[in-house]
C-alpha cells in the first residue's frame, strides 16, 4: 500500500471498520469498478505488510524464555521467543550476535530489543534483534558464571596444575597499566621487604577495549624472553565492567599456557575473576601480590635478625664469664702457666729442627750417590767416540753425491751443446751466414716474387751482418 493510501486511510476513519485488519494495520480498499474486489499478488502483499510492520514497530522490548536455539555457521543466532500464549521467531545477525556478552542457552528469560519484521521467503513475522539482556542477572555476571562453568571443566582450575611460587625469585615480572598506583604500591613493598629483587614491568592497558590481548601478550613475552622467575597479573579493584578483560576466556587461557607461575592479583580482596581461579596464585590485592612473592625471603630475614641478637647476648655472656673468671686467677699463677707452655714448645722445636737435619743429610748423601753412577755411565757412552763412524760414513756419501754430480752435470752440458748446434743450423740466421739473403717490399713484406716489386721502389735486403736498402731498375723474370 503507498504512503499516500495510508494517509487517505487515516483520513477517513469511518472507513475503519470496514477495512481493520489485524495488529492495527489498515488497508486500503481498492477502487472497485462495478463492485470487482482487487486481488493482491502474495509479494505485493507480503512486501506491504513488511513496511507498515516495520513503520510501527521500529523499535520495541520483549520478555521471553529463548527456546530452539540455533547458531548457523555464517554466526547468526535463531531461535523462537516465547511465554505462555504465544511465540515469536527472533533472529540475531552476526555483528550483534558478536556483540552479546553472555552465551544464550534454551530456557533463559531474557529481555530482547530490536525490531520487527516479516521475513518475505516465508511470509513469517519475526524479530530482528539489536541487544539482549538476561533476567535476574546482568549479561556480565551471566557470561563470567558460564565461562567459569566451561573452564572448570577443562580443568583449568584443578588444583593438580598449578605450580608452587618460587620461594626465592631473583627477579618478577609484572604486567599492569605502568602510571597507576598499583606498580607504585607494589615497587614500595618489594623495596622495604626485598631490595635486592628486581621488577620487570611489561606496560599493558588493564581496562576497557583490547586490555586482555595486551595482557596475555605480556604473559607471552615473559614466557620467551625467559628473564623471571614468576609473572604477576596485577590490577586495581573496580566495577565488574572494569574487570571484564580478567573474565576473558583468550587471558584464562595464556594463563593456563604459561610456562612461569601466574600470580593474580585483581581488584579488591571481595573481587573474583576468571583469572584468579586459572592462576598459580591469587593474591587479594596487588599490594599482598608483593609481600606473597617476598614472604620467604622476608621470614629469612626476620629470622637472621632474631638469630643475630640472639648470637650477640650470648657473646656478651660468655664475654662477662671470661672476665669474671680471668679476675679469680693469680698473675704469678697465670705466668708460670704460660712460661711451661713456652718452655714446651721451644722443647718440640728442637727437636724437630734435629730430625729435619738427620733427614736432610741422608737426602744429600743419596743425591751425591745417585749422580757419580749417572757420570760413570754417561762416560762409557761418550759421545765423541760414537760420532767418528759416523762422520766417516757422512764423508764418503757426500764424495760420492759429489762425484754423481758432475757426472750429471756434464752429460747435460754435452747434450745442451748438441741441441744448441742443431738449432742454430735450423736458424734462419745460420742460414744467412751461408750467403743468403732476405728482400723486403717497402712495406715490409717479404719477396717472394719478382712480380711483388715495381721499378724505381725501394727495396730491403737482409744479411747476416746487417741491411742494405737499393732501389728496382729493372726486373727479369728467370
Amino acid at each position: 500500500m503507498s504512503s499516500s493510501s495510508s494517509q487517505r486511510a487515516r483520513q477517513h476513519p469511518e472507513r475503519d471498520s470496514d477495512n481493520e485488519s489485524q495488529m492495527g494495520l489498515f488497508f486500503e480498499a481498492p477502487v472497485a469498478h462495478e463492485d470487482t474486489p482487487r486481488i493482491w499478488k502474495i509479494g505485493e502483499l507480503v512486501t506491504e505488510a513488511r513496511a507498515q510492520i516495520e513503520r510501527r514497530f521500529a523499535e520495541l522490548r520483549v520478555e521471553g524464555e529463548i527456546s530452539n536455539l540455533r547458531a548457523a555457521p555464517s554466526g547468526h543466532l535463531y531461535f523462537t521467543l516465547k511465554d505462555g500464549e504465544a511465540q515469536l521467531p527472533a533472529v540475531f545477525f552476526r555483528r550483534q550476535a558478536s556483540l552479546l556478552r553472555f552465551r544464550p542457552q534454551d530456557g533463559m528469560q531474557v529481555l530482547l530489543r530490536g525490531r520487527l519484521t516479516i521475513y518475505e521467503q516465508r511470509g513469517q513475522m519475526q524479530m530482528v534483534g539489536e541487544t539482549m539482556e538476561p533476567l535476574g542477572a546482568g549479561s556480565l555476571q551471566v557470561a563470567f558464571e558460564q565461562l567459569k562453568a566451561k573452564l572448570k571443566a577443562r580443568g583449568l582450575f584443578d588444583a593438580e596444575r598449578k605450580r608452587p611460587i618460587p620461594a626465592y625469585p631473583r627477579c618478577v615480572g609484572i604486567v599492569t597499566s605502568p602510571t597507576g598506583a598499583v606498580i607504585r604500591d607494589f615497587l614500595n613493598i618489594v623495596q622495604r621487604r626485598h631490595a635486592a629483587l628486581q621488577v620487570l614491568l611489561y606496560p599493558a592497558t588493564v581496562q576497557g577495549e583490547g586490555a586482555a590481548a595486551e595482557v596475555a601478550a605480556g604473559i607471552s613475552y615473559f614466557n620467551r624472553t625467559r628473564e623471571v622467575d614468576a609473572i604477576v597479573v596485577a590490577r586495581g579493584g573496580g566495577s565488574l565492567e572494569d574487570l571484564a578483560p580478567f573474565n576473558t576466556e583468550p587471558l584464562a587461557e595464556a594463563i593456563a599456557a604459561s610456562e612461569l607461575p601466574v600470580v593474580s592479583a585483581v581488584g579488591h580482596e571481595t573481587d573474583f575473576t576468571i583469572a584468579d581461579f586459572v592462576a598459580d596464585l591469587r593474591a587479594p590485592t596487588p599490594s599482598a601480590a608483593a609481600e606473597l612473592i617476598t614472604a620467604a625471603q622476608h621470614r629469612v630475614e626476620e629470622d637472621l635478625s632474631a638469630l643475630s641478637q640472639r648470637l650477640e647476648r650470648a657473646m656478651r655472656f660468655r664475654v662477662m664469664q671470661a672476665r669474671h673468671g680471668l679476675d679469680r686467677v693469680r698473675v704469678e699463677q697465670m705466668t708460670v702457666r704460660m712460661m711451661d707452655a713456652l718452655h714446651r714448645r721451644q722443647q718440640k722445636i728442637d727437636e724437630l729442627s734435629a730430625s729435619g737435619e738427620l733427614a736432610m743429610r741422608g737426602r744429600l748423601q743419596q743425591s751425591r750417590e745417585r749422580l757419580g753412577l749417572a757420570q760413570h755411565a754417561l762416560a762409557r757412552q761418550d759421545v765423541v767416540h760414537r760420532l767418528h763412524p759416523m762422520r766417516e760414513r757422512l764423508d764418503r756419501q757426500r764424495s760420492a753425491l759429489e762425484r754423481a754430480a758432475r757426472h750429471y752435470l756434464s752429460h747435460r752440458r754435452e747434450r745442451l751443446h748438441g741441441i744448441e748446434g742443431k738449432l742454430r743450423a735450423l736458424s734462419p740466421m745460420g742460414v744467412l751466414e751461408r750467403g743468403y739473403a732476405l728482400v723486403f717490399d717497402c712495406q715490409g713484406r717479404l719477396v717472394k716474387s719478382v712480380d711483388s716489386l715495381k721499378p724505381d721502389e725501394e727495396m730491403t735486403t737482409r744479411l747476416a751482418d746487417g741491411n742494405v736498402t737499393s732501389t728496382v731498375r729493372r726486373l727479369n723474370k728467370a
